[in-house]
């Protein structure tokens, strides 16, 4: 069915199968598929060369870019987990090309932030995994099957998160960072650096995820001698930046991207 109608989104005009429940207030692209049985609300924008599977629920305030593909019972846009929210007009906000597999969640955000749940471009969501609200989802991430995000996590761009972990509110997971299977975050997770157990603790840097995003061998030197100052060397994380910023050899915007993120961090670092 998913392949059908993406076939159809493809080669075709926009096609809704007539059990599909389509808000007078929702807008729908051109060359979308919209199958058996999904639900759109109101205040709901999808863009065009969009799929939405059957089962799908899309709530507004939604706005979904082009190319995003929405498998079998993934509702998104519904309202935060949140006991304090009610009912307030916040909203979700994803960009283009992400594929949400069956049953993933994602929630628009509270009024504890600037009230938008963010999704950037490019994202796989395996099966049962979810976002809360006020999340803030970049480029190029895998959030394998049923690991949970709660509410207030941030994900930089082509991190990747393992299967069936936990994720706590508020942690920040850096740029390229890998959490392995079965993990519970509850501290940030510095950029380039692999984590995984219950609770998570460092294991070392994410030497395959750097080389298969193209980082040459000079910048994954770089790294590296930075990371061993941050985690190795025993000394203060003030000790270790100001190691790295005297050291001539540690510039460019790999390196820049690490130390920024381990000044930035406010629930201190999976170490």
């Amino acid at each position: 069915m998913i392949d059908r109608f993406r076939h159809h989104a493809r080669m075709q005009e926009t096609r809704i199968h007539p059990t599909a429940c389509i808000d007078d207030g929702a807008e729908i692209g051109e060359r979308c598929g919209v199958a058996a049985y999904a639900i759109v609300g109101p205040d709901v924008s999808i863009g065009d060369d969009c799929v939405i599977g059957p089962h799908v629920v899309l709530e507004g305030p939604l706005r979904l870019g082009p190319g995003n593909h929405v498998a079998a019972h993934a509702t998104l846009g519904l309202p935060p987990q949140d006991t304090g929210y009610q009912g307030e007009p916040t909203a979700l906000e994803i960009g283009a090309g992400n594929t949400f597999r069956e049953f993933v969640t994602v929630h628009r955000a509270s009024t504890k932030e600037d009230g938008v749940t963010r999704v950037g471009n490019n994202n796989l969501f395996m099966a049962y995994s979810h976002v809360g609200h006020d999340g803030r989802i970049g480029d190029g991430i895998t959030i394998s099957n049923a690991s949970q995000l709660a509410g207030h996590v941030h994900v930089d761009d082509q991190a990747y998160i393992s299967a069936v972990c936990g994720i706590h509110q508020f942690v920040h997971i850096g740029r390229l960072a890998m959490v392995g299977g079965g993990a519970v975050v509850t501290r940030d997770v510095a950029p380039y650096t692999l984590v995984a157990g219950n609770r998570a603790r460092l294991r070392g840097l994410n030497n395959r995820g750097l080389a298969r995003a193209g980082l040459g061998m000079d910048q994954r030197r770089g790294i590296r001698r930075a990371y061993d100052l941050v985690f190795r060397r025993g000394q203060s994380v003030d000790s270790a930046l100001e190691a790295i910023s005297e050291d001539p050899q540690l510039t460019g915007p790999a390196i820049e991207g690490f130390t920024g993120f381990i000044r930035a961090s406010r629930r201190g670092l999976t170490r």
